[in-house]
């Protein structure tokens, strides 16, 4: 017999993997459980795993498996927690063109600057040089002007960005609290990274508990763009 606890997390992770194809991020899971820290999560993961509900995927980071749910319960539509983000994801077969070649000939898709590599771990050097461009779907586009990255590293992989996906950036400087944004620090690194605002700081904050939040002031950060969307090949 589960718990409470147990059941709601089982629950949320079965209805977030069909709606998404993705499993809720670790905060997720803590916000829509009321929970106060991460830790919990985890016990109830393990937990979960040893009543064979639940089977970790190995060498995927968040990679979880429905085994079965609780005779007799289905899921239901669960709402969103208000402040986290859900990669729009399009998965395979997209087409990336070098720069100057035509636009795609599909009426849906926009093709957009990719800017080679963001690192989502330890700041790299500031991308500024157009290398190519990609297909994007128009659907994915807000409004506005838009650019790709290449995301290199781990440290946002509990927000559902991975190492080697796409990420779809809207140009933005002002962006609201918690936004996951494109920060250039010190006008020569530029990381991807969530941005918190912390009296007359700011803070670059990743989703990987193995990297330390960096605290900057006012005047060594620039917002580049607003994450938007993610492009992943399987």
């Amino acid at each position: 017999m589960l718990t409470v606890k147990q059941r709601d997390l089982l629950l949320l992770i079965d209805r977030h993997l069909k709606a998404s194809g993705v499993v809720p991020s670790f905060d997720e899971m803590k916000d829509a459980l009321g929970l106060r820290s991460k830790s919990g999560i985890h016990r109830l993961i393990t937990s979960l795993e040893e009543r064979g509900f639940i089977r970790r995927l190995p060498h995927r980071a968040r990679a979880l498996e429905i085994i079965k749910l609780p005779e007799g319960i289905s899921s239901e539509p669960a709402p969103e927690p208000a402040a986290a983000f859900h990669p729009n994801v399009i998965a395979g077969g997209f087409k990336r063109q070098i720069a100057g070649a035509p636009v795609a000939e599909h009426s849906e898709a926009v093709s957009v600057p990719l800017y080679g590599k963001i690192a989502a771990g330890t700041p790299i050097e500031a991308l500024s040089d157009l290398t190519a461009s990609i297909d994007i779907p128009a659907s994915m586009l807000t409004g506005g002007e838009h650019y790709a990255l290449t995301v290199e590293g781990d440290s946002m992989i509990e927000a559902g960005i991975f190492d080697g996906d796409t990420v779809l950036i809207r140009k933005t400087d002002t962006v609201e609290n918690g936004a996951i944004v494109v920060a250039l620090v010190d006008q020569n690194e530029a990381t991807l990274k969530r941005l918190r605002r912390k009296g007359e700081s700011i803070a670059l904050e990743p989703a990987n508990p193995r990297y330390e939040t960096r605290i900057f002031g006012p005047d060594r950060v620039s917002v580049q763009g607003r994450l938007v969307g993610l492009l992943r090949r399987y």
